[in-house]
């Protein structure tokens, strides 16, 4: 008997709410779901899984770059706007400084303040400020109004507001999490940075000209050591990281390996004989073609014999014939070891701070444009890019770097 008088019928089968033997005026009740029927609903499946896992690498990408963006825009508009209106308005020169044309926006972000100083929400007493509650667009917006303030220290004002357009998709996009496609994140990136480097805050990194160093590796490379890139295969690598940003504006460049593909097959003859020329060196270390190390090579690879041998010798030759063309032959030196072969270097300015290398692994039965690549960055030291004198030595590169030395001093020169 229900609380109300009505009976309430049994959940056998045999009573069921629409039974014709429940009395009149019985409540009928459904019976629960099982675990079961619910369940395969709400799973995800791997696809799924993976899908939200893209979308939230792809948009954590994308907030630290929008958010670097924004702390630099709003130190930038505080830098030049605040000596103008705060002698004058004091604590209220934000909204002095947006004017008639921006009381709505300024207002609604005093109002968030206040909201935010109620709630406890303001962890940082340096956030507590109307500037630290604008927006991107609003931060646009005053720096727009403003331009003549700005134009001394900025130079084209079309860049900016170019890189601001690209930025409000990716922006609107992350705040509202919706799927970010991968090309509208590298479009988001390449902006942030144009524009980073427009504020006055582009990365002053000698090797930045090869090698940009990217937000979210200067945030947490230090998880990584002096790994500031992974490909799978070297055709990825060259995608991403042509030969000529490798080696285009080197002045020195150390490499080990088999045959050194990656340099002689993909970088001119013409642009080495330039880069020796102009005042760098260049130490090249093959594998030697007649030793029993590069025919063991050939039967893990399972190739016909002397095909790798062959090969080997005609890159030596070849840069043999560029080194001929040089006034000063000891800038440019060819060496060959006849140890197994371990792995395959290039390593660019190795000697300084700026260095990147270049690293792979053999492996039995892969080729070298098969084989993973590690990209390094020399000079790392807990997620930030630091001085010769600070290098950190727990890293990869010096360890590469050494055992090319090694293997250099027991190498015999190519005459």
């Amino acid at each position: 008997m229900g609380s109300g008088g009505l009976e309430l019928p049994p959940g056998d089968d045999g009573h069921q709410g629409n039974s014709a033997d429940v009395p009149p005026g019985a409540v009928s009740l459904a019976r629960p779901m099982s675990a079961g029927a619910i369940g395969p609903e709400l799973d995800w499946d791997t696809d799924a899984w993976h899908e939200v896992r893209t979308r939230a690498q792809r948009a954590g990408r994308a907030y630290i770059w929008l958010n670097l963006v924004e702390q630099r825009l709003r130190a930038v508009v505080a830098a030049v706007l605040r000596p103008v209106y705060e002698p004058v308005h004091g604590d209220e020169w934000v909204v002095a400084a947006a004017g008639p044309a921006g009381q709505e926006w300024v207002q609604r972000a005093v109002a968030v303040r206040e909201v935010s100083r109620r709630k406890g929400y303001l962890l940082d007493p340096a956030d507590d400020n109307v500037l630290s509650f604008l927006t991107l667009p609003q931060l646009r917006e005053l720096m727009v109004q403003h331009w003549p303030c700005f134009e001394p220290y900025v130079d084209e004002r079309r860049d900016v507001e170019l890189a601001l357009d690209e930025l409000e998709v990716t922006r609107n996009v992350v705040s509202r999490n919706r799927a970010l496609s991968e090309a509208v994140l590298n479009q988001a990136e390449r902006a942030s940075a144009r524009l980073l480097e427009v504020l006055g805050a582009g990365g002053d990194v000698p090797s930045t000209r090869r090698l940009s160093v990217d937000a979210v590796e200067d945030l947490v490379g230090d998880r990584y050591a002096d790994v500031v890139a992974v490909h799978s295969d070297r055709v990825r690598l060259l995608r991403q990281f042509p030969a000529e940003d490798l080696f285009g504006s080197a002045r020195r460049v150390d490499a080990l390996g088999i045959g050194l593909n990656l340099l002689v097959q993909n970088f001119s003859g013409r642009r080495l004989l330039r880069l020796a020329e102009s005042g760098g060196r260049v130490r090249l270390l093959f594998l030697n073609p007649a030793s029993s190390a590069i025919k063991r090579r050939e039967r893990e690879l399972g190739i016909k014999r002397g095909e790798l041998s062959r090969a080997v010798e005609m890159n030596i030759l070849h840069m043999r014939r560029v080194r001929s063309r040089l006034r000063d032959p000891g800038a440019f030196e060819i060496q060959v070891f006849d140890e197994t072969p371990r792995f395959t270097a290039y390593l660019v300015d190795g000697d300084g701070a700026d260095g990147i290398a270049v690293v792979q692994s053999y492996l039995r039965r892969t080729r070298g444009m098969e084989a993973p690549v590690l990209v390094l960055r020399n000079g790392r030291n807990g997620g930030k890019v630091v001085k010769s004198d600070q290098l950190d030595e727990g890293g990869l590169f010096p360890t590469y770097r050494e055992e090319f030395e090694l293997m250099w001093a027991d190498s015999r020169p190519v005459s």
